[in-house]
């Protein structure tokens, strides 16, 4: 068994990712042309926004989400320490100053009740991230957002697919980030991301900061990247949508039975009221973590250990002057955290064999 199967399983899908390479090599249309074309109409309208724009990675998302929407020099924007380091590292590239607040103890997600003691008048942003694939509690996220004047910008990373309240993550704030790394619920054959909003204007400028902030060709109207996502991305992508949600339908039938079997033994990751999670990943909380965690591999199961280290404990934002213990609940998550093998290539027995292997472990 593999914590994460990343071979393409389905002989359909095989050659279709096939019809892909053979199409870009008969065309030579590698960057840009008609599969990334297709794929941010596509993929906007499975998300439901009015755009969505291909970029070269997630964090090129988040990067260019805050840029389109003014994040710079001297602003703040609040988010969760408890994530990958791309979510806070994109505000600090910006010249802007993320200001972290503590997580829920249940939900793992940013604790929307400390948002607002953590507003100054250099506030620009709230970021929230859809951590493990579950939604963070937007309606009181955007309801502060509007009463304070910020902007939000969703990390939906890991979340492709998820819902909160009938709409999906990526289409509640002013703009999402996507990521399709390889590892990713809808995952691309390399780095790929998209940005998606209702808003053209934004839509827009990113289209302008991925393309060195040219609205045509050699006349750039300011700065901008390289943040283009080629072509055999955008196919692989593409006719990966297709099976999507049938693979987040697997996802789910898996994390109901773990919740089933293992709630009663350890603490699980809620998902809140209202929410739909894609299960990114299955987390659970235990205090002796590395000890299960290297028993569960005795017994043939393998699990992960994600965000050891919360983000304001990080050497990489030392400079923002928080300490050990500022946020409690975030230090404890990760100091507990443990991910089960989760994904629509595991079978039926696959997934009793990791049940059964951490009931055998909790039982010690």
């Amino acid at each position: 068994m593999e914590f994460m199967d990343l071979h393409i399983r389905e002989s359909e899908l095989q050659r279709e990712i096939e019809e892909v390479f053979r199409q870009t090599l008969r065309t030579a249309r590698y960057v840009g042309g008609p599969f990334v074309e297709e794929f941010e109409k596509e993929f906007a309208r499975w998300v439901g926004v009015e755009r969505a724009v291909s970029v070269g990675s997630g964090t090129q998302a988040l990067k260019y989400c805050l840029w389109a929407l003014g994040i710079g020099e001297g602003d703040e924007v609040i988010t969760t320490p408890l994530t990958f380091v791309a979510t806070a590292e994109v505000i600090l590239l910006l010249g802007a100053k993320p200001v972290f607040v503590d997580v829920n103890p249940e939900t793992f997600q940013m604790d929307e009740n400390k948002i607002e003691a953590a507003i100054t008048p250099r506030t620009r942003a709230v970021l929230p991230v859809h951590l493990f694939g579950a939604p963070a509690e937007m309606d009181p996220i955007m309801e502060i957002a509007r009463v304070h004047g910020l902007r939000v910008v969703e990390d939906a990373a890991q979340a492709h697919g998820a819902v909160y309240k009938g709409k999906k993550v990526g289409s509640i704030g002013d703009c999402g980030a996507f990521s399709f790394y390889p590892t990713k619920n809808l995952s691309a054959m390399g780095e790929a991301g998209a940005v998606t909003t209702h808003s053209h204007e934004v839509a827009d400028t990113v289209v302008l900061i991925k393309n060195h902030g040219q609205d045509r060709p050699y006349h750039s109207r300011f700065p901008g990247e390289n943040g283009r996502m080629d072509a055999i991305q955008a196919g692989v992508l593409l006719k990966k949508l297709r099976y999507i949600d049938r693979w987040n339908r697997r996802r789910m039938e898996i994390a109901e039975v773990y919740r089933r079997e293992l709630s009663p033994l350890v603490q699980v990751q809620r998902v809140g009221q209202n929410s739909t999670s894609v299960y990114h990943l299955f987390v659970i909380l235990h205090p002796e973590r590395d000890r299960i965690k290297e028993e569960l591999a005795e017994e043939g199961v393998p699990a992960r250990v994600y965000y050891p280290i919360p983000l304001h404990l990080q050497r990489a934002f030392s400079s923002l002057g928080y300490h050990r213990g500022d946020f409690p609940v975030a230090e404890e998550v990760s100091r507990k955290l443990l991910a089960l093998p989760m994904g629509p290539w595991m079978d039926d027995e696959e997934v009793f064999r990791v049940v059964d292997g951490v009931k055998k472990v909790l039982k010690k």
